[in-house]
């Protein structure tokens, strides 16, 4: 039973990233079309809309739900919540602060998307584009946590973490150049 849920799990893991990851892409496009003239506009963001809100409530919310039920569960009935606090299972816990900073920055989008179905653009789309990489940070991390488990260097791990920021601020900037 405990690898059928585990899989389950992956799975619902994947579908919130990939929610997470493509509702920006769309507060992107909302808030470029936002810059149209009429009738462009109206057009575009009621379809962005309608796209994200279907995106939000459909599939990107239910996963991370589920995921948040599924996390625990696999955690208890493996009994890793016994080592949580031992030297064994600081990676667990490291993992776990990650987790939470995720949920946060989920909890961000949502902020986002209250404004953008309100007609308040606060953030450029450049901003966003930073902002989308968020969650690549987040992934980046967490999947070589539960991968690497208690092999993984603290060292390392923040080196590489801090090599992927820059790697993709660099590219953001470098598609910023030539989109111009």
């Amino acid at each position: 039973m405990y690898i059928y849920i585990k899989a389950i799990h992956i799975i619902f893991i994947v579908t919130w990233f990939a929610g997470m990851f493509y509702i920006v892409r769309l507060f992107i496009y909302n808030t470029e079309a936002n810059q149209k003239p009429e009738p462009e506009r109206g057009i575009l963001q009621k379809q962005f809309n309608i796209m994200i809100r279907r995106l939000w409530f459909g599939i990107t919310w239910p996963s991370a739900i589920l995921t948040l039920i599924l996390g625990p569960w696999l955690m208890i009935s493996n009994h890793w919540d016994k080592e949580l606090f031992e030297p064994a299972g600081t990676w667990l816990l490291i993992k776990l602060v990650f987790v939470i900073l995720l949920y946060i920055y989920h909890l961000t989008l949502h902020a986002i998307y209250k404004q953008e179905t309100r007609g308040v653009f606060r953030y450029s789309s450049q901003h966003l584009r930073l902002w989308n990489e968020v969650a690549t940070i987040f992934l980046v991390a967490i999947v070589m946590l539960a991968v690497v488990k208690q092999n993984m260097s603290v060292v390392w791990g923040i080196a590489g973490l801090i090599l992927l920021v820059i790697l993709l601020v660099s590219m953001i900037k470098i598609y910023r150049i030539l989109r111009k």
